[in-house]
């Protein structure tokens, strides 16, 4: 089954769209358009009825859903619908708790492991509470910003790899079509996520004949004829928008 991201011009260039029930990753540089990517394609989702839940372990959800509220997905009306979920579970709040956002999701289980105020989450701590919300919420695509947040947080550096791809192999149990976010800055930089997941995208953000460009690049994609050309990436009102290739 083929779960179309609504991204203008990118499902044409995966057969129609991710393979459900799969693990991909969205790589790039800061301002290449990952969290546009990602919440579009919840929204996506959750405007055919499908539970989207972006899980942010770096920044704030408000500040996330104020950025995209000016696009035209509808985000505030999907939330509300509790269609479309956000979930902070980074250092600085509580596992199971949402501060802003608890008029949206409050969920009611509890967890009796939970990190400190400034303590990092791990793996285990992270996978255990979106399993949760998945189970609550009958989650069906799922984000999470990002896993460089939780990959380096193994004082053992010698565990570090094997937890990620614990963490990675977990997930594809849930059920959930699962984009991970990271801040890979250079696509030949091979690491655990790259290798776990069964696609990779990554999106560019350089200097190109004196003017910033921004592109895309699909590295990666498990059982999918796809596109690995560089493509130009632009925003429209309703998020990114994919087009020709980058000469």
């Amino acid at each position: 089954m083929r779960i179309k991201t609504g991204i203008e011009g990118f499902d044409e260039l995966v057969q129609g769209g991710l393979l459900s029930d799969r693990v991909y990753l969205v790589s790039g540089p800061p301002g290449s358009g990952k969290t546009t990517f990602c919440v579009q394609y919840l929204a996506h989702g959750a405007a055919l009825g499908e539970t989207g839940l972006y899980v942010t372990l770096l920044e704030s959800p408000q500040n996330i859903i104020d950025d995209m509220s000016n696009y035209s997905m509808n985000v505030l009306t999907l939330i509300k619908m509790k269609k479309l979920l956000f979930a902070d579970l980074g250092p600085r709040m509580e596992y199971g708790f949402m501060d802003e956002m608890s008029e949206y999701i409050t969920p009611e289980y509890e967890v009796s492991t939970s990190a400190g105020e400034h303590e990092a989450p791990s793996p285990a701590m992270v996978f255990r509470e979106i399993a949760a919300y998945v189970s609550e919420y009958d989650v069906k695509r799922l984000v999470i910003d990002s896993v460089s947040a939780i990959r380096f947080t193994t004082r053992d550096l010698s565990l570090q790899e094997k937890e990620m791809s614990r963490f990675i192999r977990n997930l594809k149990k849930l059920g959930c079509t699962t984009i991970l976010i990271s801040e890979m800055t250079d696509p030949s930089a091979y690491s655990t996520e790259q290798f776990a997941a069964h696609g990779v995208v990554f999106m560019h953000n350089f200097l190109y004949d004196k003017t910033m460009t921004r592109a895309m690049q699909i590295i990666k994609m498990r059982g999918t004829k796809h596109d690995c050309n560089m493509r130009a990436v632009g925003f429209s009102d309703k998020g990114l928008v994919v087009s020709g290739l980058l000469e």
